[in-house]
């Protein structure tokens, strides 16, 4: 897999997809509103704005270009983002040389990153919650549908590469 990808043929596409649970992306926004909430009730604890901002905004800079990475492989590789829709190609290129989820990480570090900024630590408590939804109930899913779809390749790459980091 020298292109970083692997290719299925023509019109194979079929109806399948992985099935995944949620959008990742309302998973996260919904815990972090959670968390906000939370936060709102409990009204105690905050970090000093000179380590908070710094701090969080390097989480913010950091998962935005995972994500960012995350966009430009998929596209070189002309599969789809939408995990609703059949997957045409395993990106093992760019960020999925380090993590099989650059994506989902970068969510993570991004919802982590607003908490802090906004030094509302009690939004943090809900972001576990969140990456076991993505953990069981996205990649999951998602690999097996990938394990079906591409086999031998995609378990290669899995041996390989780790799921977060």
């Amino acid at each position: 897999m020298t292109t970083g990808t692997a290719q299925i043929a023509s019109g194979q596409k079929g109806g399948d997809t992985a099935g995944v649970i949620a959008p990742p992306p309302l998973i996260y926004l919904s815990a972090l509103g959670i968390g906000f909430g939370l936060d709102r009730v409990m009204k105690t604890g905050s970090l000093p704005s000179r380590v908070a901002v710094p701090v969080g905004a390097a989480s913010i800079v950091t998962g935005a270009g995972l994500m960012g990475s995350f966009v430009r492989a998929f596209r070189r590789a002309r599969t789809p983002l939408d995990p609703y829709t059949p997957s045409e190609a395993i990106v093992t290129d760019g960020p999925y040389r380090l993590t099989r989820n650059p994506a989902y990480l970068g969510m993570a570090l991004t919802y982590a990153g607003i908490a802090i900024v906004s030094n509302s630590p009690w939004a943090l408590v809900p972001l576990p919650v969140a990456i076991a939804l993505i953990d069981r109930g996205v990649i999951a899913r998602e690999e097996r549908y990938l394990e079906r779809k591409f086999g031998t390749p995609y378990v290669e790459y899995t041996r390989r590469v780790r799921r977060w980091i």
